[in-house]
């Protein structure tokens, strides 16, 4: 069992509170991958003083040579893909599949960072006045507070560390107390490819002792966090005051339509990728899946059919179709949401119980789960389960299968199969989500696009590609004149001849 530490400005160093929990493995609860430091607000103060301090040269590093850096990483990861794979899928229970797409998604957009080091474009536009040149430039925002979840432990951090390096700011990472040895991977390849002491400090720890002490630090500049709406309405009520930076990608209730013209058998690969990898614990699951009432019988008959024989067991097994849910916590929560479904009048018809037996009495692993007679006011169809239940709904045409689908307080993923183009294009115009598939399920963002949502999804901002740099710099607007006269703007104009 490997004891880990925390890792501030350039060093290794183990919490002064003498603290310590266990990272275990999902699909094996007497599997103890490590202890790791329960940090305090010490060590926050410390990681941030060293951030700051570190601040002024690394922001002054050009960010091509940031770059190369970050290229580094990419490369230094990309030997170890395999190695990182198998770690994530034992903290994490993914399958062997998705956890070294999770780590190549890290790759990926490492390797994007470095070329936006060549990039960063900003804005040069006319001024009004004669002889005056304008232009703007991007600027690193300071120190950054890095706060991410368990279900993807590579992809994420990535989507929010590289970039910020790449802008030349400085940061506290606060990792998941569930998947913490990734980022612990993740920081020692950082540092392998040369990213100077104090740049990136990691901090082990709870969310009421590390979480919040970065919220509330006044030398913190900004807050990068993605987990629940409910955590992140907190953490902008708690970062708002000091008027910190704060990016929020938050949760979802995504849904597949199913129109009468679909491909069935591409919907129905569609609709089990999206409602069961990760076991559903994705923001950008396929919870509800709503159905055109010509096809919903055979495609209900269709996905009961593959959805009860998924494999289900240890992740690092090969053949795993569905790994578990990440601990004892989250599983209860989900057969509390089956209850819940049962209690309003949906018809429960496959699963809705937790696996036992030999293979799955050490782990936390739940069976597909599948509602029908759903209404789309009821809870299991308005509020994120993150497991493996989906709920099905049955609608007449298009116009009442957006409605259904919009009528959530989410607005993440959305998913289409129709062989109609008009079809196809109503329901980019008028789902209300961020991101909108068609003929593909809700999930499988690509690292070079914009991620994120609308309404209790977020607070406005997109990682991934392009937009995730408006996240991580501030714009710096320039004037020149050479005039060499005092020019007034809206003051001095054509008309006047000045």
């Amino acid at each position: 069992m490997k004891e880990y530490k925390n890792y501030i400005n350039g060093k290794w160093v183990s919490s002064k509170s003498g603290k310590t929990f266990e990272n275990r493995s999902p699909a094996n609860w007497d599997d103890v991958i490590g202890t790791f430091p329960l940090s305090t607000r010490e060590e926050v103060d410390s990681a941030v003083k060293a951030a700051r301090k570190a601040f002024k040269h690394w922001s002054g590093v050009p960010a091509p040579k940031r770059g190369e850096i970050l290229r580094r990483a990419a490369e230094i990861l990309v030997e170890r893909k395999e190695e990182v794979a198998r770690l994530l899928a034992r903290e994490n229970g993914k399958i062997m599949k998705e956890a070294r797409g999770d780590t190549q998604e890290g790759i990926d957009t490492a390797f994007y960072a470095f070329g936006e080091g060549r990039r960063l474009f900003s804005f040069t536009t006319p001024s009004e006045l004669n002889d005056k040149f304008c232009l703007t430039f991007r600027r690193p925002v300071g120190v950054f507070g890095i706060i991410t979840p368990w279900n993807f432990p590579i992809a994420l951090p990535a989507w929010k560390i590289f970039p910020a390096l790449l802008a030349g700011n400085t940061m506290v990472f606060k990792p998941p107390s569930d998947a913490p040895g990734c980022a612990y991977e993740l920081v020692k390849i950082l540092e392998e490819a040369g990213v100077p002491e104090g740049v990136i400090n990691l901090i082990f720890g709870s969310g009421s002792e590390v979480g919040e002490a970065s919220l509330t630090h006044p030398d913190i500049d900004g807050i990068a966090f993605t987990g629940s709406s409910e955590v992140g309405a907190r953490i902008a009520e708690v970062a708002g005051k000091t008027l910190k930076k704060i990016s929020l990608e938050l949760g979802g209730k995504n849904a597949q339509i199913v129109m009468d013209d679909a491909n069935l058998e591409l919907a129905l690969e569609g609709a089990l990728w999206g409602a069961y990898a990760t076991a559903g614990q994705r923001c950008t699951a396929t919870s509800r899946i709503i159905v055109h009432e010509k096809v919903y019988d055979r495609f209900l008959e269709m996905f009961i059919e593959k959805a009860k024989n998924l494999k289900v067991g240890n992740p690092l097994d090969e053949s795993i179709e569905m790994g578990p849910v990440i601990n004892e916590a989250q599983l209860n929560k989900i057969h509390e949401y089956v209850e819940i479904g049962k209690n309003e009048g949906a018809k429960l018809i496959l699963g809705g119980e937790r696996l036992k037996g030999d293979a799955w009495d050490k782990g936390w692993f739940y069976k597909p789960t599948v509602f029908v007679d759903v209404d789309p006011n009821m809870r299991i169809a308005q509020e994120e389960i993150f497991g493996p239940v989906v709920a099905f709904l049955k609608i007449k045409n298009l116009e009442q299968a957006i409605e259904v689908l919009n009528n959530t307080q989410y607005g993440l993923s959305s998913s289409i199969y129709t062989q109609d183009v008009n079809n196809a294009m109503r329901a980019i115009e008028k789902i209300e989500a961020g991101i909108t598939y068609i003929n593909g399920p809700t999930i499988g963002a690509e690292c070079h696009l914009p991620f994120g949502g609308v309404k209790n999804t977020g607070n406005g901002h997109r990682e991934g590609g392009w937009t995730v740099y408006e996240i991580f710099t501030e714009i710096k607007t320039v004037y020149i004149d050479y005039s060499g006269k005092l020019q007034k703007a809206q003051i001095d104009t054509w008309e006047t001849g000045e």
